[in-house]
This record gives C-alpha cells, structure tokens and sequence, in this order.
C-alpha cells in the first residue's frame, strides 16, 4: 500500500496536468467537469447474451490514496450492489458476479470493468465511482442487451399470474421479466399485444398499435398503456418476458407425436424440447422459419415465421404464432428441439 501512495505522489509531483497522456478532443467547447475520470465517449454498451462486454472507466490522473468502486445501481430497492474494489494495486470482487468479472486495466490509469458469459440479468445500469476523500466523483453507463420481449401466459389460461408466479414463468422459458424499457423498445419496434402483463419493476402494461374496441376503445393513441404498480400477491395478469441470444441451437423434427413422443424425439437426437423463450430467440438471431406447428416443452404449440405468406397461416406480420395448448394426446404436429453449444 505504501508503495501505491509513494508511486502516486511521485507522479503528481512530476507531471503536471496539463501533460497527462489523455487530452479533450480538438474543438471541445468547455473542459469536462470531472477532474479525475474521463467522461465515456458512448453511455450506453450494447451486448449479447453469453459474449463478454467491458464498461469504460478511464482516470484522467492518479489522485493520492484513491480506490475505484463498480457497482451495479438496482431500481427495484433504491440501492447499489458492489461488484468490484481497487486501489489500482489490489482488488477484491464482491457479489453473484464476482466470478465473471475483473478489471481491464490495459493501462495503469484503465479501470474499465469487463463482464464474462453476459447473462439476462446483467442488463441495467452500472456506475465506476472514484473514492478520493471530499473529492468523490463517478460516471454511469448502461449495459443493454439485444433480444426480444414476447408476452407469455400459462396453460391455465388468461390472467393466472401474480408477480411471483411471472417472474418464475419467464425464468422457466429461458427468459427474464422483460424492463419497462425492453417492453417500449418491443412496441417501437412493432408489438401489438392486447393482454396486460408483468414487467420487472411490478408494474402491468399493454402495448398496442392498432387502437381498436377490445383492447380500450378507438379512441385511445398507440402506446404503452399502463396500469400502474399492481399489488405483487394479490393481482393477476399475464406476463411479458425478455430473452436474447442462445448459447445453442433449435431445429425442427417432423412427425405427427404426441407431447410424451415429441420429448422423447429430441433425446433421441441429443436435445431437449424448446422453451418458448429458445424459440423466439432462434426466431430473432437466427432468422428461423418455419410453417410446421411444434411442440414446445411447456405444452404450447408455436412456429416461428421471418417472411410471411399466404400458405403459411395467411398472417401478416413476423412473429412467432401459437395454437397454444393443445390436448398432449393429439399425433398432428412435429416438435421444436434445443441442442445446447
């Protein structure tokens, strides 16, 4: 530790200010207002699931007895989670992503944090802050993730599902709760869905396009129409689940199976049935297309369509459609496998 205070004094004493080795860009019309970290060029770090995502944290200069806190802001209980700890010598990570993180640091001045195996829940923003005594600053950026949201309910029906029971719903389809961000991005980008579901924050949305009688009346613009925070026990809605891209690959097999024999056709050929998250995100990222009904391991029947055409259900929009859950005995339609990497 001695030794870090001596080297960062001795940098101080010798190179001034003016000469550190990062400079503003030519033609920046005011100096930035942080003294030791540099503003990031982007705040926002776009990602996949499963790739590996570094989050810029770059000091300008080494203050005397200083430490670089990662934390991970978390809306849902007004707090911060620490992720990671340095003093530019040591570290010490803290936390459930502790074992998938460490420090860039391609540079003395680099504290840039570097997330491994990208997992759903890491989406969300995160802050590098500088502890300097009374001289504390930090900088925010955002992890997003590409995906798709897609509304989700169960066997059981319409409305079934309580906070608890979406969140463990979407979990079950290889998803997560979709943000409330997620779910606006979804319907910018063409979600039309008139059921009310779950979104991370416990609050309920519908999303709609097209204004029309069952789904509020004509009269009402497009948008994210929102029922506000829910009570988490006692209410029930659909849910809207989020997923991205897969560590795998899903396929089609052909047959006229029953569920029990659409299950075992995928272990015979080294898979598993396809959750419907697996599905729409082999939809979204591989551009699967397919007219043939399957199987899905939650009972759902669903395909996948990237162009559409008459012959193949006559729909005219994109999407992954569903016929939902027919009766288990039923030998009509073929099965969706996933193959994990």
């Amino acid at each position: 530790m001695h030794q870090l205070f001596l080297l960062s004094s001795l940098w101080l004493l010798v190179v001034p200010p003016a000469l550190s080795i990062f400079q503003s860009p030519t033609g920046t019309p005011a100096p930035p207002q942080l003294q030791y970290l540099l503003e990031p060029l982007h705040s926002a770090v776009h990602t996949r699931r499963g790739a590996t995502a570094t989050l810029p944290c770059v000091l300008r200069a080494l203050p005397r007895n200083y430490r670089v806190k990662w934390s991970k802001v978390e809306p849902a209980n007004y707090g911060e989670s620490i992720i990671i700890i340095t003093n530019g010598l040591y570290h010490k990570n803290y936390g459930p992503l502790s074992p998938r993180v460490r420090l860039r640091h391609s540079h003395r001045y680099d504290a840039s944090l570097t997330i491994s195996h990208v997992a759903l829940e890491d989406e969300g923003r995160y802050r590098c802050q500088l502890v300097n005594g009374l001289e504390d600053e930090s900088v925010s950026l955002t992890l997003h993730l590409e995906g798709v949201v897609f509304p989700y309910q169960p066997s059981s029906g319409r409305y079934k599902l309580n906070y608890q029971d979406a969140k463990r719903a979407c979990e079950q389809q290889d998803s997560r709760l979709a943000t409330y961000q997620q779910l606006y991005k979804a319907w910018t980008e063409g979600l039309d869905w008139c059921n009310a579901g779950w979104v991370l924050d416990g609050t309920v949305h519908y999303p709609i396009i097209n204004s029309r009688e069952p789904c509020g009346g004509r009269l009402l613009l497009p948008g994210v129409r929102t029922y506000g925070a829910r009570d988490k026990q006692k209410d029930r809605f659909d849910a809207f689940c989020f997923t991205s891209a897969l560590q795998g690959h899903v396929y089609f097999i052909r047959g006229h199976l029953n569920f029990k024999e659409a299950a075992q056709a995928c272990r015979n050929h080294g898979g598993a049935m396809a959750k419907v998250g697996q599905l729409y995100s082999a939809w979204k990222f591989s551009q699967l297309d397919r007219c043939d009904g399957g199987w899905l391991e939650d009972g759902s029947v669903r395909f996948p369509i990237t162009t559409p055409r008459q012959r193949c259900g006559g729909l005219p929009h994109p999407g992954v459609h569903s016929f939902g859950f027919p009766s288990k005995d039923r030998r009509i339609y073929g099965t969706y496998c996933f193959e994990k990497e």
